[in-house]
C-alpha cells in the first residue's frame, strides 16, 4: 500500500511539472540599452594550457580563472595567423591578414584601413592603450597611448607616448597595469563610457620574470608534456623541418639564461647570431639593485649546471631545457596573473564593475615543450588556440563554457555591437553577441580560416591555410612542398597521425576541400594573392635594399 501511495504520489508531481514547463517560453536575451565600458586585455603568447581554468597542471591563475567563473570561457578560441603583430592587426581592423597587409612581422600595415577603435571615438567613446602593440607608434582611434616600442623590453622598459619617448624603473608587467590604474583613476572621463587597452609584453620570449618570483619559480619542476619527445612520425615533413625545439634551437643565454662568458667556457655558440645579443638587452637593462638580485638567484643555478652540463646526454639536457624554460615563463604568468587581480579589485572597489566588460585573451597560442617545441605560427591547436574569457555582469551567465569556433578575427564586431555601433561591412567576421547572451542558435558559423605566411623565416615553419571545424583540421602546406594535412580533432587531441590517405576519411577530405576552397573564395584569398605575397616577400628577403611593399 505504501509503494502504491508512493508511485501515484510521484505521478502527480510529474503531472504539475509538466503543465508548469510547457507554460514556460524560453526568453530570448536582448543587449542592454546602455553602453558598456569595454577593457580588453592581452598578453603575448599566453598559452591556454598555462591559465588554470583551462588547465592547472602547470599553473594556478586565480585571478585570469575569476573572469571565467564570473563570465564565458570559449574552449575552441582561435586566431587566423598564428604571428604576433599580423594577429594584432586582425583584431583591430576584423579582417584577415591578406586583405590588412600585415600577413606577417615584416609586411606592412595598410594605414588606410578603419580600426574599430577609430569607430567607437567617432561614437563618444573615450580610448586609450596602455603596454605592447607591436606595430605602428601611434595608433589610429586612441585619444592616449603609452606602448613599448617592437617588443619592448622587461626591465625598466622604454614607451612611446602622445607626448614622446619616456624611460619607467621597475618590472614591465607591473608598470602596464599602474598606467591602467592611473587613468581610470585620474583621467578617466566620468560622462563617456571608455575602451580601455591593457595589453601586457609577457610572457614574450625571452620569458624574464618579476625579481620577487625568481626565488619560487627556479625552485619549481613542472610536469613533462607526453609528446616532448615526439618523432613526427605519421606528420608531414613541415612539422619534421621546423626550427624550433628545446634542445636545438632554443638560445642557450638568451633563453636558458646562461651567462655568455659561462657558453664560452663551455664552447657552446651562439647559433642565432642574436642570442647574447638577447641576454645583454634583457639583462643589461636591469639597473644595480635589480641585477644584484638576478645574479644572487640565476649565478648559483649555471654554476650548477656548468658542473653537470660534460656528463649530460641528449635527453637530460631536453629535460633541463623544458624546466628552465618553464621556470621563466611561468614566472613570467604569475606576474601578470597578479595584475589581473589588481585590476578587478579596483572595478569592484569603485563600482564600475557593473556596467563593464573584460576581456582576458591572448594574441595567440605557444608550445609549451608539446611535440618538444616552444613558439607558435603552425594550425596545430597549442599554437592556433587562444584563451578567451569575457565577463559582463547582468548579461553573460556567470560559469559559461562555451565550444563554438570563434576567432580573433570576429572581436571587432563584437565590441562594436555590444557598444551599439553599426560595424562597417567589409569587416569579416562574425559578432559573439548572440554567444555571450545565450542565444547559441542565432551563430551560424561552424568553420574557420586560417593561413601563415612566414617562410623562409625563423623558425622555417612553411607556409599554409587550413580550415578547421570542432571535429577535424585540413591543412595544405603550399610553398616548397605540396602537402595535406587532415587530423581528427576528437579522436586525436594531440594530432599525432595525419589521416589525409585513410581511406576511413576519404569522404571527409572531400567535403573540407570543398568547404575550404569556398572560404577561401568568400574571404578574398586565392593562389594567385599566394604568389603575389609570396613574390614580394622573397624580393625583400633576398636584397635589403628593397623594401616590402603594401599588398594594395
Amino acid at each position: 500500500m505504501n509503494k502504491s501511495l508512493k508511485l501515484v504520489a510521484v505521478l502527480l508531481l510529474m503531472v504539475t511539472v509538466s503543465c508548469k514547463t510547457q507554460g514556460v517560453k524560453t526568453v530570448k536575451k536582448e543587449l542592454p540599452t546602455q553602453r558598456p565600458n569595454i577593457i580588453f586585455m592581452m598578453s603575448d603568447d599566453h598559452a591556454y594550457q598555462a591559465i588554470s581554468a583551462y588547465s592547472d597542471h602547470l599553473i594556478k591563475t586565480p585571478n585570469i580563472d575569476r573572469i571565467a567563473n564570473e563570465g564565458i570561457k570559449f574552449t575552441n578560441a582561435c586566431v587566423s595567423n598564428s604571428i604576433c603583430a599580423p594577429s594584432r592587426a586582425t583584431i583591430l581592423t576584423g579582417k584577415h591578414c591578406h586583405i590588412h597587409g600585415k600577413v606577417d612581422n615584416v609586411f606592412p600595415f595598410d594605414e588606410s584601413q578603419t580600426t574599430f577603435p577609430q569607430l567607437m571615438q567617432e561614437a563618444g567613446y573615450q580610448t586609450a592603450m596602455f603596454g605592447k602593440l607591436h606595430f605602428g607608434n601611434n595608433p589610429k582611434g586612441i585619444d592616449e597611448f603609452k606602448i613599448l616600442p617592437g617588443q619592448g623590453r622587461y626591465y625598466n622598459p622604454i614607451f612611446d607616448t602622445n607626448d614622446g619617448q619616456i624611460t619607467v624603473e621597475g618590472y614591465v608587467t607591473d608598470i602596464i597595469m599602474d598606467m591602467t590604474l592611473e587613468w581610470l583613476e585620474n583621467r578617466r572621463d566620468e560622462n563617456k563610457p571608455f575602451m580601455l587597452f591593457s595589453m601586457q609584453k609577457a610572457p614574450h620570449r625571452e620569458w624574464l620574470p618579476a625579481p620577487r618570483h625568481f626565488k619560487e619559480f627556479t625552485k619549481k619542476t613542472f610536469v613533462e608534456p607526453e609528446t616532448l619527445f615526439d618523432d613526427y612520425e605519421g606528420r608531414g615533413s613541415a612539422a619534421k623541418t621546423a626550427e624550433m625545439n628545446l634542445l636545438e634551437h632554443m638560445n642557450w643565454a638568451g633563453d636558458s639564461k646562461m651567462y655568455p662568458e659561462m657558453m664560452a667556457e663551455l664552447g657552446i655558440k651562439d647559433k642565432s647570431g642574436w642570442d647574447v645579443e638577447a641576454f645583454d638587452r634583457e639583462v643589461g637593462a636591469m639597473n644595480a639593485e635589480q641585477r644584484a638580485v638576478w645574479d644572487s638567484v640565476y649565478g648559483p643555478m649555471m654554476e650548477d649546471f656548468k658542473k653537470q652540463y660534460p656528463n649530460m646526454n641528449d635527453t637530460e639536457l631536453m629535460k633541463w631545457r623544458y624546466q628552465r624554460y618553464m621556470q621563466d615563463y611561468l614566472g613570467c604568468i604569475a606576474s601578470v596573473d597578479e595584475n589581473v587581480g589588481r585590476l578587478l579589485d579596483y572595478l569592484d572597489k569603485t563600482g564600475l564593475d557593473d556596467n563593464t566588460i573584460i576581456v582576458y585573451t591572448s594574441d595567440q597560442g605557444f608550445y609549451l615543450g608539446e611535440h618538444g617545441w616552444f613558439d607558435k605560427r603552425f594550425v596545430y591547436d597549442e599554437s592556433f588556440k587562444t584563451p578567451l574569457l569575457i565577463k559582463w555582469p547582468n548579461v553573460i551567465t556567470p560559469g559559461t563554457t562555451n565550444t563554438e569556433m570563434v576567432q580573433n578575427l570576429d572581436f571587432a564586431q563584437t565590441i562594436l555591437e555590444a557598444a551599439h555601433i553599426v560595424p562597417p561591412s567589409d569587416m569579416q567576421g562574425e559578432s559573439l553577441i548572440p554567444l555571450l547572451l545565450g542565444n547559441n542558435k542565432e551563430w551560424t558559423r561552424d568553420a574557420v580560416y586560417y593561413h601563415y605566411y612566414e617562410y623562409p623565416g625563423i623558425h622555417m615553419v612553411k607556409r599554409h591555410y587550413a580550415i578547421i571545424t570542432q571535429e577535424y583540421k585540413l591543412a595544405h602546406f603550399y610553398y616548397d612542398v605540396d602537402e595535406w594535412e587532415l587530423y581528427d580533432r576528437k579522436n586525436d587531441p594531440q594530432e599525432m597521425k595525419n589521416v589525409i590517405n585513410d581511406p576511413a576519411y576519404a569522404n571527409v577530405v572531400v567535403k573540407l576541400k570543398k568547404q575550404l576552397s569556398e572560404m577561401r573564395k568568400h574571404y578574398g584569398d586565392s593562389s594567385e594573392l599566394d604568389q603575389e605575397i609570396l613574390k614580394k616577400y622573397l624580393e625583400a628577403k633576398n636584397n635589403p635594399d628593397i623594401e616590402t611593399v603594401p599588398l594594395h
